[in-house]
């Protein structure tokens, strides 16, 4: 068994067993990985794959058994290498962060900033995605930190920290008649077309809750991955917006005004999170802490790292 089997092993997996993409991402020939699964399923004497003729249609029970092991060992082989690091060039490197653009945008720039400054000769790579996209690159080691409000808390293999803690806030154009409207109600909200987050992003399915505890149906007109859409679109007048209170700065947003809104919806919880057992450089856990001061290192390691904090 080698590792480029491991490796074709997953990769079938993630491309939904289609061996041409299988090859195309591993930068091989479809004859090579056909070979390299058949060798490896004749040296462990049992069949991995079902089969339709050539083609695979998914795991046999021994071969769902494998793929786990195999996502544990290529974890660790990954691990070994950030081991070495850690060691060999301790202050440089890459991280790779994955987020959401209100979290990119509104929240992680100062935190960039003290990390950037703290370890200049780091690579920081910063991915923007889908909650449920985090959660994939987490799992597949491709990322070392994910940041965001949904998807991340009970996600397989999965460790969540919580981060900050928000709400949802209404903006209207200067003048519009909700500004006059106190307290503001839902009832009130709800009578004017409305701009918001996209399903599964930013708190969606919060806003989307409130409503419907209160017997209302919001007419939402339109619906964006990112606050600055929504702004702008408010801006043009098309509606009013609903957008994470992070997302508003009244001296940049001069054309529009945020309302007293937050007794109107729940509060949200951005999650820090990490695949459990994927080795953390020094500089990460760094970076988790400039994100929120009680996450240090004591706090975070074990809970990544649970068996081997045990062994110590």
């Amino acid at each position: 068994m080698n590792f480029q089997q491991l490796r074709i092993i997953r990769e079938a997996v993630r491309q939904n067993f289609n061996l041409t993409e299988v090859a195309s991402a591993l930068f091989t020939s479809q004859s090579g990985v056909s070979k390299h699964i058949k060798d490896l399923e004749d040296e462990l004497g049992v069949e991995l794959f079902i089969r339709r003729g050539k083609r695979l249609l998914g795991l046999t029970e021994p071969g769902k058994e494998l793929v786990e092991i195999v996502e544990r060992m290529l974890l660790d082989a990954r691990n070994i290498k950030r081991l070495a690091q850690q060691f060999s060039q301790r202050d440089e490197g890459k991280l790779v962060i994955a987020t959401t653009h209100t979290q990119a945008r509104y929240v992680l720039p100062p935190v960039v900033t003290r990390f950037k400054q703290a370890f200049p000769k780091v690579h920081l790579e910063l991915h923007q995605g889908s909650p449920a996209e985090i959660v994939g690159l987490l799992q597949a080691g491709d990322a070392d930190i994910g940041i965001a409000t949904e998807a991340l808390d009970g996600a397989p293999d999965i460790v969540t920290f919580d981060y900050h803690r928000w709400h949802h806030a209404v903006i209207v154009q200067q003048g519009h008649p909700l500004a006059d409207v106190h307290p503001l109600t839902l009832e009130a909200v709800a009578e004017y077309p409305i701009i918001t987050y996209h399903e599964g992003y930013t708190g969606r399915a919060r806003i989307d809750q409130t409503f419907a505890s209160h017997g209302l149906a919001p007419d939402i007109v339109m619906s964006a991955l990112d606050s600055d859409v929504i702004k702008t679109y408010v801006e043009l007048g098309l509606g009013i917006g609903i957008v994470a209170s992070v997302a508003f700065n009244a001296e940049r947003d001069r054309s529009l005004l945020q309302l007293e809104s937050f007794d109107l919806f729940e509060e949200n919880v951005t999650r820090i999170a990490v695949r459990q057992g994927h080795y953390l450089r020094g500089y990460a856990y760094q970076f988790i802490e400039a994100c929120s001061p009680r996450l240090t290192e004591a706090h975070v390691r074990p809970a990544i790292n649970p068996a081997r904090d045990a062994d110590d």
